[in-house]
């Protein structure tokens, strides 16, 4: 397995969204994938969307919306393969380097509890829920922010 320190992190292009989409696909089924059409418009709005190479193969994905006075996590992914080397973790910290010093906002499944260990560690608290947030699973989401 390669470490998450050797990985390469570029900004997202547009010719790489059929890869993040097989991506998409794979991790999210249950709760409705992102399109690239839906990327095509996080890229339009220059939003800050990070990739994670491994050689030639596509390995994860990050996007950052940052406004005025907040910022909010719109998606991190990370193909199985790649889970538990620390690649989300380095993605959430460039996404967060990003927001410089803005609060973070973001949705989590309350079910994922990998993602809910990676965030809690980096900063982040519960805030909320939203009841049935994922579809069509109808599956349950904490908000939680970082504040700087």
């Amino acid at each position: 397995m390669t470490d998450a320190a050797e990985l390469t992190l570029e900004p997202l292009r547009w010719w790489d969204l059929p890869a993040v989409v097989r991506i998409e696909r794979q991790l999210f089924e249950s709760d409705s994938p992102w399109s690239e059409a839906m990327f095509w418009s996080e890229l339009a709005q220059q939003h800050y969307y990070l990739a994670s190479w491994d050689g030639a193969d596509l390995v994860g994905y990050a996007g950052l919306a940052v406004y005025d006075d907040e910022s909010e996590v719109q998606t991190i992914a990370v193909l199985p393969s790649h889970q538990g080397l620390g690649l989300g973790r380095r993605l959430l910290t460039a996404l967060i380097e990003r927001a410089a010093d803005r609060p973070i906002h973001l949705e989590v499944r309350v079910d994922n509890e990998p993602a809910l260990g990676l965030y809690e560690s980096m900063g982040f608290s519960r805030i909320g829920v939203r009841r049935r947030y994922y579809q069509p699973s109808g599956a349950d989401a904490y908000t939680m922010v970082r504040n700087p």
